[in-house]
C-alpha cells in the first residue's frame, strides 16, 4: 500500500493513562487531537480505581475535561475486589475490564498482585459477567532466581497460561508485549487471549532507553529481534494483536531524575507515530485493522462514527507540552492529521 492519504476511523486506544488534575487537563485533549476516539483508561491513579463508583467519578472528571473522547474504564485488581463488585461493574455501561499489576513492577503498582490463585473467584465472576482481564505481564526482579527487566515478561508467561487454561471463557489481554516469546505464546493460544502492542515498542530496543530516560517504560523495550517479532505479527495481520498505546505521561523532572519514572508519552501524536512506523515497516495496509478494528472486535464494541485523515506532510513534535516531554520531542515526523 503506497498512498499519501489514509482515512480511517478514530483510533481505539485500548490501554492509556490520562492521569489526574492538572496533568489530565493537558493529556486528555491531546489524546483526542492525536487521533484517538475511544480509550481504555488505566486505574493506577492515586488513589487507585477499585470500585464501579470510583470509575464513574473518574470518568465524569475526564468527560468534563475532554467530552469528545469515549472513555472505557477499568478496575484495579486488589484483594478487596469482590465478585459482587465485578457484577456491578459488568452491569455498568462503561467498565469493561479489570487491570492486574504485579506488585512493584511499574508506576503505582504498590497494591498489585503477588499470587493469582486467591483471585480465582474474581476471575470466575469476570468470566461469567463478560469483563476482560488486562494483565501487565512481568515478574518482579529477583536476582536470586535470575529475573530482571529483560526476562521478566518471558518468565511471567506460565501464569497467563494457567489462567487461560483454567478460565477458558475469560477474555485476557496481555498488555504492551515486548518479546518474541510473548508473540508466539499469544499467537498459539486460544481465541480468548489477545495482546496489545504500543507505538513506541515498535520503534525502540534496549539501546534506545539505556541512559535515555524519556524512552524508559515498563516493560522495557528488549532486543532488536523482539522488536522485529512485534512488527512481523502486525504485518501478518493477526486479529488478536491490536493497539494499546500505554501512553504514560510524567512531569519532566521525575523522568529526568536519578531514578526516572517509567512511561513514554505518545498520545499527542499517536496516529502520526503509527503511520510513520507502519510505512517504515511496509505495513500501511494493516494500520486500520490494527488501530481500529481488531481491538474493537475483541472487546465487542460498536464501531466509532468519527474518522480522521492522516496524510503525508510534516508534523513538528514540540519539545514539551506543559511539563510533559512527548515521544520524539523536537523532531519532524513525515505524516500529519488533517483537521
Amino acid at each position: 500500500m503506497t498512498t499519501g492519504r489514509i482515512e480511517l476511523p478514530r483510533l481505539d486506544d485500548l490501554h492509556t493513562h490520562l492521569r489526574q488534575e492538572g496533568m489530565m487537563q493537558t493529556v486528555a485533549p491531546l489524546t483526542w487531537s492525536g487521533g484517538a476516539g475511544r480509550v481504555l483508561v488505566m486505574p493506577n491513579t492515586l488513589p487507585h480505581i477499585r470500585t464501579t463508583r470510583e470509575a464513574l467519578d473518574y470518568r465524569e472528571q475526564l468527560i468534563a475535561v475532554e467530552p469528545r473522547l469515549r472513555y472505557l474504564m477499568t478496575l484495579y485488581l486488589t484483594p478487596d475486589l469482590h465478585p459482587d463488585e465485578v457484577r456491578r461493574a459488568a452491569d455498568s455501561d462503561f467498565v469493561v475490564g479489570v487491570k492486574s499489576y504485579p506488585r512493584g513492577v511499574t508506576t503505582h503498582s504498590d497494591a498489585g498482585v503477588e499470587s493469582y490463585e486467591p483471585y480465582d473467584p474474581v476471575f470466575e465472576a469476570m468470566q461469567d459477567a463478560g469483563l476482560v482481564l488486562e494483565i501487565h505481564g512481568e515478574l518482579p526482579s529477583d536476582p536470586v532466581n535470575d529475573i530482571c527487566c529483560l526476562n521478566a515478561e518471558a518468565r511471567f508467561l506460565p501464569m497467563v497460561e494457567r489462567l487461560h487454561r483454567d478460565f477458558p471463557r475469560l477474555r485476557i489481554v496481555l498488555e504492551h508485549i515486548t518479546t518474541a516469546e510473548a508473540v508466539r505464546f499469544v499467537r498459539d493460544a486460544g481465541e480468548t487471549l489477545a495482546a496489545t502492542i504500543t507505538a513506541h515498542h515498535l520503534e525502540l530496543c534496549v539501546d534506545d532507553w539505556a541512559g535515555q530516560n524519556h524512552h524508559f517504560c515498563k516493560p522495557v523495550a528488549k532486543y532488536p529481534h523482539d522488536r522485529e517479532a512485534l512488527r512481523a505479527i502486525i504485518d501478518e495481520g493477526h486479529a488478536r494483536f491490536f493497539l494499546g498505546s500505554d501512553s504514560a505521561p510524567h512531569p519532566r523532572d521525575v523522568k529526568e531524575a536519578a531514578v526516572g519514572c517509567a512511561g513514554v508519552f505518545t498520545g499527542a501524536h499517536l496516529a502520526v507515530h503509527l503511520a510513520t512506523t507502519f510505512e517504515r515497516m511496509g505495513a500501511l495496509r494493516r494500520l486500520t485493522d490494527f488501530a481500529t478494528r481488531f481491538g474493537r472486535e475483541f472487546y465487542r464494541l460498536p464501531p466509532l462514527d468519527e474518522s480522521i485523515v492522516v496524510e503525508r506532510g510534516p508534523t513538528e513534535v514540540p519539545a514539551q507540552y506543559g511539563e510533559v516531554v512527548p515521544f520524539r520531542a523536537g523532531t519532524e515526523l513525515p505524516w500529519r492529521i488533517v483537521d
